[in-house]
């Protein structure tokens, strides 16, 4: 089927699971943020798992074929895998600057970054247990984790710990698949904020991380999410690299920031996940708007090679607005197959 369709990962959280104005008021959280659940402690995993079958539901009502859990037990997109490995104190907090250049509490890396044990495993089988779609699981970047950190080991380089972080999560991906994932998402947003870095060694990293890996992978990077940064570029600063990257798949944001599609020439043998979906306003695109989004970029890439998605951040909507932005997008993606001769899906 031409232009399947998936989310870049996230789902809003439900209001009674999470304080979504907390949330939305401050960068994601590097570290553990207990502060932000509305649920005791001791019902948390339950109410986690409740939600967690609502966007699985919404997913499949909306039409999408490749499903997420929505990361709807994370506090963010990289802190549940980053504060679950050995070497990070987690009592004593770093600092690093994020993306815009404001400090963060960060993990501080005290000692080499082993994986003491799967970390996302049993949020993998539980959706596949509710769905029978193809499901897709994210993890973040070893580059992006080390930017994450305030390193006092490895002599304090960066470029060290980015190795060992993507050993690490080299053996989580691993498990993953051998645990049904159909895809595995690597989320590298930081390669886009520090290019210069990504050139000189988060490309080698990444690699590592993906050596030996046989099942479908992905890698994401994106300008921020548009709830919190909104000034956009207008291009990538680091996108034709993953040509030399072991990934099958790259996701890009083309919506909000109108990318010039050309970018995506150098990407030529990679599927392209293109963000197709505005989250930076409340809006509902038309199926006619998703479908011109999709057809500007086939000049660039072929038509078989497009997996349609929003850009990222969509959590920060409220969740009405993510689930008919869904839909439309879902719609966009029929008249692309319909304008294309597609009969073989939806």
């Amino acid at each position: 089927m031409l232009f399947p369709t998936t989310l870049v990962g996230s789902y809003p959280q439900p209001e009674w699971l999470i304080d979504r104005q907390r949330l939305a008021g401050r960068f994601p959280p590097r570290v553990r943020a207990r502060e932000l659940w509305r649920i005791p402690e001791q019902f948390l995993a339950e109410a986690q798992e409740d939600a967690t079958i609502m966007a699985i539901k919404a997913q499949e009502d909306a039409g999408i074929d490749i499903l997420t859990d929505g990361e709807i037990r994370r506090e963010s997109y990289s802190n549940h895998f980053a504060t679950a490995l050995d070497g990070v104190d987690l009592d004593n907090p770093g600092t690093a600057l994020d993306r815009s250049g404001h400090p963060n509490p960060v993990p501080r890396v005290v000692g080499p970054i082993r994986r003491r044990h799967a970390v996302g495993i049993a949020d993998l089988q539980f959706l596949r247990r509710h769905t029978t779609r193809q499901i897709k699981i994210t993890v973040p970047g070893p580059f992006t984790m080390a930017q994450q950190a305030q390193i006092d080991y490895y002599g304090g380089s960066r470029e060290l710990a980015s190795l060992d972080y993507a050993a690490a999560l080299n053996e989580e991906i691993k498990d993953l698949f051998a645990a049904g994932a159909d895809v595995v998402q690597i989320d590298e947003p930081y390669m886009q904020a520090r290019p210069d870095e990504a050139r000189a060694f988060g490309l080698n990293a990444l690699n590592r991380a993906l050596e030996g890996v046989t099942g479908t992978t992905a890698v994401h990077i994106c300008f921020g999410y548009a709830a919190i940064i909104h000034a956009r570029p207008t291009g990538y600063s680091f996108l034709p690299e993953f040509a030399s990257c072991r990934c099958g798949q790259v996701s890009v944001e083309t919506a909000q920031s109108n990318l010039d599609c050309s970018a995506l020439e150098g990407l030529r043998g990679k599927k392209v996940i293109l963000g197709v979906i505005d989250l930076s306003t409340h809006e509902i695109e038309t199926p006619e708007l998703v479908a011109s989004r999709i057809r500007r970029a086939l000049p660039h890439v072929a038509a078989a090679d497009i997996i349609v998605a929003p850009d990222c951040g969509m959590k920060y909507l409220p969740r009405d607005v993510a689930f008919a932005k869904l839909q439309a997008m879902v719609a966009g993606a029929k008249l692309m197959r319909a304008e294309l001769g597609d009969s073989t899906g939806r």
